[in-house]
């Protein structure tokens, strides 16, 4: 039996300066591990609790709209993050599917990673 978290999407994170940055990630994991993982400057400081708005990314449309909703509680914390867009999700609640193969996301401008 094939474990899910053997299979790997392409994701590609378009930084604060504006390089692309593509990774593999495993289904099942989130965007905020993913970033972490490859040291994307992407902070995460509740580590994906939902706690904070420091995963804060920016979706392209077609990929926001195939998400499910967000919960009250990640819609309270973007209410705290810089550079709000329409398409806004913390990355500690997006889910890695299949789907995703080849998606871009972006790091807000105005977010800040304390990591670096």
């Amino acid at each position: 039996m094939t474990s899910i978290f053997c299979l790997r999407v392409t994701i590609n994170f378009v930084e604060r300066d504006g390089e692309v940055v593509s990774v593999k990630a495993k289904l099942g994991e989130t965007l905020l591990d993913v970033a972490k993982d490859y040291d994307i400057s992407l902070e995460g400081a509740c580590e994906g609790t939902l706690a904070c708005s420091t995963c804060h990314l920016i979706l392209k449309p077609e990929i926001y709209e195939t998400l499910p909703e967000p919960t009250d509680e990640e819609l309270d914390m973007l209410d705290l993050a810089f550079g709000l867009s329409d398409t806004s999700r913390l990355g500690c609640q997006i889910t890695i599917t299949q789907e995703m193969d080849n998606m871009t996301v972006e790091v807000p401008k105005e977010s800040y990673d304390v990591r670096q």
